[in-house]
């Protein structure tokens, strides 16, 4: 069966943006061994969840084929198959995209696939939010980087009780510590 893989980028003190989404705190660039950790999670995969806010600058930059990536993650983002939640759009604007607006029916679907691959999600905070309430994710891949912004839109809301055991903290020679998280 398919697992469901997320995957965030996060300050030290546990925020995805800023309070107005900024990301400007994210380390750049990063190290050969943060490619190659991002390249073995994305190598089951075979379909891309995202947020709808995120989808409308993700899915643009890849498309425009963003000058310093490798030609297979420019491919790899672009022909992925996606799946956008959305409680405002009806019909997807991007080429090899589906819009959905309910999560639990959305994910027990991309799970249900014969001979699927991995999902992959990668989500503002409200999906990545929605997704661990409601038991979706299967691995958390949080990729801490050495900044701390004192506000912002975190990983876990206040007020979640959210338990992960760690399967393992992987630092890279940028700074970042990537930790691979599963449901306690």
């Amino acid at each position: 069966m398919p697992t469901l893989t997320v995957q965030v980028q996060t300050t030290l003190d546990g925020y995805m943006a800023g309070p107005q989404g900024e990301m400007d705190w994210m380390t750049f660039p990063w190290s050969d061994d943060v490619g190659a950790y991002i390249g073995d999670l994305m190598a089951p995969v075979d379909h891309i969840l995202l947020g709808r806010h995120l989808a409308e600058g993700f899915i643009p930059h890849w498309a425009a084929g963003p000058e310093g990536e490798p030609q297979e993650a420019i491919d790899f983002m672009n022909d992925t198959p996606k799946t956008v939640m959305s409680r405002t759009l009806t019909t997807s604007p991007w080429p090899g995209t589906e819009v959905a607006s309910d999560l639990l029916d959305a994910v027990a679907a991309l799970k249900a696939r014969n001979g699927g691959g991995d999902v992959i999600g990668y989500g503002g905070a409200t999906l990545v939010a929605s997704l661990l309430a409601d038991g979706l994710v299967d691995d958390l891949h949080v990729f801490v980087n050495p900044t701390a912004i004192g506000a912002g839109l975190p990983v876990f809301p206040a007020g979640a009780d959210t338990r992960m055991q760690t399967v393992a903290a992987t630092r890279f020679a940028c700074g970042i510590t990537a930790l691979h998280l599963q449901p306690a």
